[in-house]
């Protein structure tokens, strides 16, 4: 687990969502660009003391990524982009992520975590569920290639 500060991080993080996604749930390249503009935002804009971004590595590789930004309200941060590859599954990396992520939040003084999901994404809810988010909202989402429906989660800090 290390900062995503190295040459190729942020450009990992956009293609592995979409090669992932895309494998997983067949979702189409407008995924991808959503990814691609939540990671350019930080990358062009993010404030070190409140929001930062992870690489999991393993076999002498990136796996996995989460991100922790600002959001308008000063004690409430988001969780973005929480990946781990399909080949680096099962040894709990992506609750690793997370739990990472969460102790940044904590020590930056947030209060609040919200993140959102799609219903299918079952494993990463999984994980925000072990981590105690609880499920605020539900609402259809035209998707990225076919209709899901978008969750929205938040944890209490």
């Amino acid at each position: 687990m290390r900062r995503a500060d190295q040459a190729g991080d942020l450009g990992w993080i956009v293609m592995a969502h979409g090669e992932e996604y895309r494998r997983e749930f067949g979702w189409d390249s407008s995924f991808e660009a959503l990814v691609a503009q939540i990671v350019g935002d930080f990358g062009t804009s993010h404030d070190p003391g409140r929001e930062a971004a992870w690489i999991a590595e393993a076999d002498g590789g990136r796996a996995g990524s989460v991100m922790l930004v600002a959001t308008e309200d000063p004690a409430v941060a988001k969780l973005r982009v929480l990946l781990v590859t399909e080949a680096a599954r099962g040894w709990g990396l992506g609750s690793r992520l997370v739990r990472e992520c969460l102790e940044f939040a904590r020590s930056a003084g947030y209060r609040k975590v919200t993140l959102w999901t799609v219903d299918e994404c079952v494993s990463a809810r999984r994980i925000y569920e072990a981590a105690g988010f609880t499920l605020e909202s539900e609402e259809p989402h035209k998707g990225f290639g076919h209709p899901v429906t978008g969750q929205t989660w938040s944890l209490a800090l």
